[in-house]
Parts: structure tokens; C-alpha cells; sequence
């Protein structure tokens, strides 16, 4: 799987909010199938699902402890999509500080005009009518 078919699966796996819910729960430790569904008023074959889309996408990966097979997060997973989502939002960042710059600049600008304007206006004003 390219990099760029990784990040796809990454990004629909996260769409859901049930599957980040489950990735919030092994961020603090692996857990079996039934310690995931727990919380959830889904059926186990619907979190069986959830988690088979989450492995596909290499966000979790499944262990092996005598019968138990327990589930943990996969964090290169993780930080490549972070990886992508920071270099989105540092050229997002960039665009406003551009435009920052822009806006002092023509506020700059029109500082010396909005003052010579004021003075012709105070001058009318002054003249008798």
C-alpha cells in the first residue's frame, strides 16, 4: 500500500466516530474485543467490523497473549496522518500570516490619507458660511 492509499484508509477509518472512540480506548492500553464493545450499544460483530477497518487502515494491530488477542494502537499510523495534517495547517498558517502582513501594510497606507482627510474636513467646517 502506497502512502497515499494509507493515508486515505487512515483518514475514512477516523470518519467514524465510534472508531475513534475505540482508538481513544487503546490510547490508554490494548484491550480484547469485549473490553471495547463494553461501552458501545452495538453488536460484537459491528465492533468486529470497526476494528477490521481500523487494521486494514494500520491504526491498531492485533496481538497475541495465549487466547486472548488483544488490540493496541499502531502509532506510525497515526503520525503520518499528523504528519499530513501539520503540513496542511503550516501552509494554512502561512496564508494568514500573508495576509496579516497585507492588511498593515494597506492600514499603513491609508493612516496618512484617513488624516489629511480629517484636516480638510475640520477646515470646512471652521469656514463660515
Amino acid at each position: 500500500m502506497n502512502a497515499s492509499s494509507r493515508l486515505d484508509a487512515a483518514f475514512a477509518a477516523l470518519a467514524d466516530p465510534t472508531r475513534r472512540a475505540i482508538l481513544a480506548r487503546l490510547a490508554s492500553g490494548e484491550a480484547s474485543v469485549a473490553e471495547l464493545a463494553a461501552p458501545f450499544d452495538i453488536s460484537q460483530p459491528a465492533i468486529s467490523k470497526h476494528l477490521k477497518m481500523l487494521e486494514r487502515a494500520g491504526l491498531i494491530s492485533v496481538g497475541q497473549d495465549a487466547q486472548r488477542r488483544p488490540r493496541r494502537v499502531e502509532a506510525d499510523a497515526l503520525q503520518e496522518a499528523a504528519a499530513w495534517i501539520e503540513r496542511f495547517r503550516e501552509a494554512v498558517e502561512a496564508n494568514y500570516q500573508r495576509l496579516d502582513a497585507l492588511l498593515e501594510v494597506m492600514q499603513r497606507a491609508a493612516t496618512p490619507r484617513r488624516a489629511a482627510g480629517a484636516k480638510k474636513r475640520a477646515r470646512r467646517k471652521k469656514k463660515p458660511s
